[in-house]
């Protein structure tokens, strides 16, 4: 089925894609990469206007995520889960939301799980905007470089290291992160 439905965004092209990555970042349980990569693959001199496309679509979707989540999510979440959980939650979010929308925003975990736990816990918009363009930039950008230097030579790689290298980058931005903002909180 998930075949069945990249190839369905695959069929409109770049019109495909900015539609998947946009409702990937609030509802589609796609991941717009597969339709990148698909799209990057068939036409590598294209792959960076495909990852800017794609990106713009995952940051435009982003509020979208945020205010489904701003309107359902709590009432939703004090249903499934005791009260006490969510005060933690919003508390944890709210000293480490920084880390998480921008660690998140390119890791493998779907993109709409931050999107919208960002407006459940009452998240800034604004920076939620700003570490997606952060971390989405990256990640669709990273794709569409790799494309168009390696031609099609790039999915190999893709497949081989995508998640391990995603996951490497997210752990050192992470690093990076804490210690930025440990240096930030030290100053008077």
């Amino acid at each position: 089925m998930l075949e069945q439905l990249t190839q369905f965004f695959m069929d409109y092209g770049i019109w495909g894609l900015f539609v998947v990555a946009f409702l990937d970042s609030f509802i589609l349980p796609i991941p717009p990469f597969f339709v990148q990569i698909g799209l990057s693959f068939i036409d590598p001199q294209a792959s960076l206007r495909i990852a800017l496309i794609a990106f713009t679509g995952s940051v435009l979707g982003a509020p979208i995520g945020y205010i489904l989540g701003k309107w359902l999510g709590k009432p939703i979440l004090q249903k499934i889960i005791p009260e006490k959980w969510v005060v933690l939650a919003t508390e944890q979010f709210a000293k480490n939301g920084d880390a998480a929308v921008l660690i998140g925003s390119f890791t493998p975990i779907p993109f709409k799980v931050f999107t919208l736990l960002s407006g459940v816990f009452n998240y800034s918009l604004v920076k939620l905007l700003l570490f997606a363009i952060l971390g989405r930039g990256l990640k669709f950008f990273l794709i569409g470089i790799l494309f168009y230097l390696y031609g099609k030579h790039a999915k190999v790689l893709l497949d081989d290291y995508l998640e391990v290298s995603l996951l490497g980058v997210a752990v050192v931005v992470a690093i990076l992160w804490f210690w930025w903002d440990r240096r930030r909180k030290k100053r008077p």
